[in-house]
């Protein structure tokens, strides 16, 4: 190959250094074409169709760095500030079916006003059922997420015992059938093998005491001769109570009762639940009760505000420990029958100790 044919000027010598030279920007020319100064016409961009993909993304890459973009391909672009008005703040709903929840309770509440003034045996018959399924639901979420195995069946049969020893016997009945329950349990999990046998028989008497034993109360108020009347004012003042913390938490609440327990609580719930059981409890006690007065009531409705939300936290806090929402899907709308007995079971004591200091228990 001559000096020509890489576009070496004349008068340059005969040989050029190896780095003089230069390489063609195109085909080869003669050295009079060399010498001639053109204009590098001006080419749009047309897309790398001729390249491979590692030069495309070299020179994409580049023109990100000149261009403000992203220098790295898995950076996002940033996206421009939206000029639109936010959008408006939705209403708040309730985390449950209400409709369902509402027929389920207005359904039970029915069945239990029947029982509860046309016959009174079968009312503690209606006790005894939901101790049996409130016992198998706490048993079973307690194998289920934490591998205790309280014995059911001691526990069922012990249960029922109890109530109706409490409904005939009164306190005393009660207190010795919840001894032999305990005594059962211990019993009846000895013939399973030693491993976690203190860890069963202690949940095994905790939901004996928890269920049944509280339980045994509302069958002992209505063993008074206003007894009815006692009962249903237990469960309006609990109900009232209820509905008195979600009606004012749900349209007033900004402040939380016990986020770690139990977040949808607001202290203005629970405001809402004392006054809706204040009132409450002075209008049963005044017209319902035998010889009680609405101060009675006002008393009482504060205590079943307090003893129904402390229940309402305690079964909180059981669940939140098995990591579930609900204790069961019994009920449309309302989870279990232990979620509908978290706020009455502790209640029932408060609210028969109370009616015989107020008014005695005949």
């Amino acid at each position: 190959m001559n000096d020509s044919s890489w576009g070496v000027p004349q008068g340059v010598g005969h040989r050029a250094a190896p780095e003089m030279r230069a390489a063609p920007a195109g085909p080869a020319y003669d050295g009079h074409d060399a010498q001639q100064t053109r204009p590098m016409p001006i080419v749009p961009d047309v897309p790398d169709a001729g390249r491979d993909a590692d030069d495309r993304d070299d020179r994409d890459q580049g023109a990100g760095r000149l261009s403000g973009g992203p220098l790295f391909r898995d950076e996002k672009p940033q996206e421009p500030m939206s000029t639109a008005p936010p959008p408006p703040p939705q209403k708040k709903r309730a985390g449950r079916d209400l409709g369902a929840a509402i027929g389920v309770g207005v359904g039970l509440g029915a069945v239990v006003v029947a029982s509860l003034f046309i016959v009174q045996a079968v009312f503690v018959g209606v006790i005894v059922v939901a101790v049996v399924v409130g016992l198998w639901e706490l048993t079973s979420r307690l194998e289920e997420r934490k591998g205790i195995k309280a014995p059911l069946v001691p526990l069922a049969i012990g249960g029922a015992a109890m109530v109706v020893a409490g409904y005939a016997r009164g306190a005393e009945g009660a207190w010795i059938a919840m001894a032999l329950t305990a005594l059962a349990v211990l019993v009846w999990r000895m013939t399973e093998p030693p491993e976690g046998y203190l860890r069963d028989v202690t949940a095994g008497v905790f939901a004996a005491f928890y269920v049944p034993f509280l339980a045994t109360f509302v069958a002992m108020l209505l063993t008074a001769d206003d007894g009815p009347q006692r009962v249903l004012t237990f469960l309006l003042l609990t109900v009232v109570s209820d509905t008195g913390a979600y009606a004012v938490g749900w349209r007033f609440g900004k402040h939380k009762l016990a986020p770690r327990i139990s977040p949808g609580k607001t202290r203005e719930g629970l405001f809402g639940a004392v006054a809706f059981a204040m009132v409450a409890g002075a209008l049963c006690m005044q017209f319902l009760i035998d010889d009680g007065t609405w101060w009675q009531g006002l008393l009482l409705g504060l205590a079943v505000a307090a003893s129904a939300t402390l229940g309402d936290l305690g079964e909180s806090m059981i669940k939140r420990d098995l990591g579930i929402k609900d204790m069961g899907t019994l009920l449309p709308g309302h989870g279990g029958i232990m979620d509908r007995l978290d706020s009455l079971l502790p209640t029932a004591p408060v609210v028969w100790l109370l009616m015989v200091i107020f008014v005695g228990s005949g």
